[in-house]
């Protein structure tokens, strides 16, 4: 009894060291990652004024999309769809890439993987930082689209913990992380900008910053992380069949797990299928009103960029308290529970933002929305880890991932057109209602929930 208590023990610590290795990676990586965010308007309108030819070829896209569904011809929206462009593209890259970068740790290694794509991600930050064209620019984005692998690996890491508990703080963890970036990172990014010398193109510090996030990342992982997927754990052939990594369709039914000696159970299967469709819906109707939240309060409230930044400012210290109190303590077998009651939550949370005629109100739905936030993707991703057998965690998770990502290519593109074809209130609040679509399919998840 001693000895397997003295098991369990080891156990958690080695589980703990994990996680706590796994959280510094991802906040560095994410600190590099987020420094952009503010200076994305800036640097389109600084390319803008270079009649740049990849820029203009860009711009023409803008301008169909804007005159399609009547967006008005103002810089501010210019900028925002923009951006959302190469949003989307940076997206579909994602799609396509994340689950061969899942599949490929499952044969290689997660450590060698990350290694990579934090290499891949050094090289992007550096051409970011001696671009002096659109071309260049677009480059570095293609580049860190591709590489982007760092946080469906470091799920998988946490997927590949032998215990439940461990998973569950694990991606909770991972959800702080997240939190804590994208709250720190562009305030950071600004900060650079702002106080850059003269000499410099204004960007050229916060790229030389998220370069230096890279390095020492690269040198953390090198250092500190240990390799979590087992040498009888590992895949001993090459990849499976590429068209299951490709293939949309074939990701939406996770087709990849089925492709082994030992495939999972056809209950639980459905019940994968089941909760990548609750991910892909919730993170669809989510991005599109994240998206058109910009054009609702500058045009309705008149925020400027300062104003929206502190806004988002408030989202994310509200959703750190949230993943740090709550959501990591969220006991095994209660998590299907608390992301639909986060789901429930967005219903009255995008009405009230949509009808928001003051800050109060708008406020208060901001409140509700971090809560659901917070909570929702940790959670999902807790569950979805539990799939798939030990040599699989990181096709899963890379599928997973895979799907979050189509869903931001194409959310945003969805909810502006309904913004501005049929107004922001119909908008948020069509796009609230819809959110029954995966409370209904997690109902069926829930029935189908093992003993």
């Amino acid at each position: 009894m001693s000895a397997e208590k003295k098991s369990q023990e080891d156990d958690g610590s080695y589980s703990t060291k994990v996680i706590n290795i796994v959280f510094v990676t991802l906040l560095l990586d994410l600190l590099g990652f987020t420094l952009i965010l503010p200076l994305l308007p800036s640097i389109l309108d600084h390319y803008g004024q270079t009649e740049d030819i990849g820029y203009q070829s860009l711009q023409s896209i803008v301008d169909w999309f804007r005159e399609a569904v009547g967006i008005p011809m103002e810089r501010k929206y210019n900028s925002v769809l923009f951006g959302g462009l190469i949003g989307s593209l940076f997206s579909l890259l994602q799609f396509l890439s994340s689950p061969i970068t899942g599949a490929a740790s499952d044969r290689y290694g997660r450590r060698p993987l990350l290694i990579l794509t934090t290499l891949g991600l050094m090289s992007s930050y550096a051409v970011w930082a001696v671009s002096r064209s659109f071309s260049m620019f677009l480059l570095f984005r293609v580049i860190g689209g591709i590489c982007k692998g760092n946080v469906s690996l470091c799920t998988a890491i946490v997927a590949d913990l032998p215990c439940p508990k461990a998973r569950n703080r694990g991606m909770a963890m991972i959800g702080i992380a997240f939190s804590l970036g994208f709250t720190m990172g562009p305030l950071m990014g600004a900060y650079f900008a702002i106080n850059s010398s003269e000499a410099d193109v204004f960007y050229q510090a916060p790229a030389m910053l998220a370069l230096a996030f890279s390095v020492a990342d690269l040198l953390f992982i090198w250092l500190m992380l240990p390799e979590t997927l087992t040498k009888d754990c590992k895949v001993s052939s090459g990849f499976r069949d590429s068209r299951d990594l490709l293939n949309p369709l074939a990701l939406f039914h996770f087709s990849a797990v089925t492709r082994t000696e030992d495939p999972p159970s056809k209950e639980r299967m459905q019940k994968l299928k089941v909760l990548g469709l609750v991910y892909f819906n919730y993170l669809f109707l989510f991005s599109g009103l994240e998206f058109t939240l910009s054009f609702l309060t500058h045009q309705r409230f008149q925020f400027t960029s300062m104003q929206q930044g502190k806004m988002f400012f408030f989202i994310g210290v509200i959703m750190t308290l949230i993943q740090g109190g709550y959501s990591r303590r969220i006991k095994p077998g209660h998590h299907i529970k608390a992301v639909r009651m986060a789901i429930i939550a967005l219903i009255p949370a995008f009405v009230l933002i949509g009808l928001s005629w003051n800050l109060k109100m708008l406020y208060i739905g901001l409140v509700l929305y971090s809560f659901a936030a917070a909570i929702v993707v940790p959670c999902l991703s807790t569950l979805v880890s539990d799939h798939g057998s030990a040599n699989q965690k990181g096709t899963v998770m890379g599928i997973l991932r895979s799907l979050g990502a189509l869903a931001r290519a194409l959310g945003p593109i969805v909810a502006s057109s309904v913004y501005w074809i049929a107004g922001a209130e119909t908008c948020f609040i069509l796009s609230s209602a819809s959110f029954v679509i995966p409370l209904a399919l997690l109902s069926t998840a829930r029935r189908r929930k093992e003993e």
